[in-house]
């Protein structure tokens, strides 16, 4: 926050959301953006309700959690109806003006030069923290590099609301010292349309400057602890269950192969969305005749054991013993798991969702892709694919090429060295 910075000392840089916790994209892409800041020479710190950073260079305040009591208690009261009461008015102020003053205590603290706010200023799963950086940041004129995963007006959720007066000045905010960035260009339009401000495109990325290392010895069991056959053919869905991702196509897909040695692995539950969808899967999983494995008791961050024993792996080592990747979603707000494809040089099934239509297929990618309905073209390409070592080969190495030209951390520097230059240039 010193207008005499120099652009080539390093600065430090707070991280600010909710959460900075587990597996989630959110906490997943701003840990490869610290990651390459600090590679670059610059100081990363974080402030979120939920945190499993380290504690030396964070600050924990609980209600920044948008599962938070108090704050689940104002989300009941404001989402699904139109108008409010005082008193819940009076907390949503309370509890801003409580956040704030632990954002002034984070920055003195550490010392920030720049905030790097992670999906807080969109989506409004916390509205007493947006309104409490809204408000910091006008006040001080810090700058600030809003990323933004997913924005409110693209969820059903908070389409019937009572905050739209809070909705217009926080999410996003528009001030000088703001610098946005969007994932896709579908957000990037819509954010220009409906607020009148400009940002950059920063899309989620991979270390392809480092590939994956070759499968070792601790994952040679991962077929076995999952009840398959060494020989089995292992379809990959590396997604929570969800109605979004579509997995249904994927069913079809292994009934339509009618291959008894292909089984589909499922790598994530369902989260807090709900058991109906994952029923339903089972159910026509059965009546299709498809071996479908759900092994989310097995899959977790870290390589160890479960609170029964059993050996936990990652979902890098469940990519690794993949032989094809099934992403059939009806909407992405990117798409990580098919760069998670690429970058593990896996092929993939893919339905052509909007996004990947605008962002990902125009490079040149080569994936086998269904037009929302699984058609026997798709299931001989498929086919192909499994049968013919030569052509999957040349066409996973392929992808990886274009992944790592396009969506690689040589990609993200770039674009967070000219936005921190930017960032400084505006003190």
């Amino acid at each position: 926050m010193n207008p005499t910075t120099d652009l080539r000392e390093a600065h430090n840089i707070g991280f600010v959301s909710t959460r900075f916790q587990g597996t989630d994209g959110v906490s997943l892409e701003a840990n490869k953006w610290a990651r390459v800041l600090e590679d670059s020479g610059h100081s990363t710190f974080w402030f979120a309700g939920r945190l499993d950073r380290d504690p030396e260079k964070s600050m924990l305040d609980p209600h920044a959690y948008f599962k938070n009591n108090d704050i689940d208690f104002i989300n009941q009261r404001i989402f699904g109806c139109t108008s409010r009461s005082t008193n819940t008015t009076d907390r949503i102020f309370s509890l801003s003006t409580f956040l704030r003053a632990s954002l002034y205590k984070f920055v003195q603290k550490f010392h920030i030069d720049i905030l790097c706010v992670q999906n807080a200023l969109c989506i409004p799963m916390n509205v007493p923290l947006g309104l409490a950086l809204t408000n910091f940041i006008a006040e001080t004129g810090i700058p600030t590099i809003a990323h933004h995963h997913d924005f409110y007006w693209e969820r059903d959720r908070f389409a019937v609301n009572a905050i739209g007066d809070f909705l217009g000045m926080a999410f996003p905010p528009v001030l000088p010292s703001i610098q946005h960035v969007t994932i896709n260009s579908f957000a990037q339009e819509d954010l220009c349309h409906r607020r009148g401000v400009s940002s950059d495109l920063v899309p989620n990325v991979l270390d392809f400057e480092n590939p994956p290392p070759e499968a070792d010895q601790y994952v040679a069991s991962f077929r076995k602890d999952c009840g398959l056959e060494s020989d089995d053919i292992i379809f990959l869905q590396p997604t929570r269950i969800v109605p979004r991702k579509g997995i249904e196509h994927a069913i079809y897909l292994l009934a339509e192969l009618n291959n008894p040695k292909c089984k589909l692995v499922i790598s994530h539950e369902s989260g807090d969305e709900g058991e109906e969808y994952s029923l339903a899967l089972q159910d026509l999983a059965r009546h299709r005749g498809v071996d479908l494995r759900i092994v989310s008791d097995r899959i977790d961050e870290v390589r160890g054991t479960n609170d029964k024993g059993k050996k936990l792996y990652t979902l890098g080592d469940a990519y690794s013993q993949a032989d094809f990747i099934t992403y059939p979603s009806l909407y992405e707000g990117f798409g990580n798991a098919l760069v998670e494809a690429i970058y593990f040089k896996k092929p993939a099934l893919v339905n052509r969702y909007s996004i990947y239509v605008m962002d990902i297929e125009p490079k040149g990618f080569e994936f086998i892709s269904m037009d929302g309905y699984l058609t026997s073209g798709v299931v001989e390409q498929v086919k192909k694919v499994i049968a013919d070592e030569q052509f999957r080969t040349e066409m996973v190495e392929k992808n990886y090429e274009l992944g790592k030209r396009f969506f690689s951390y040589t990609v993200l520097r770039r674009k967070l060295q000219a936005l921190v230059s930017n960032a400084i240039g505006t003190t």
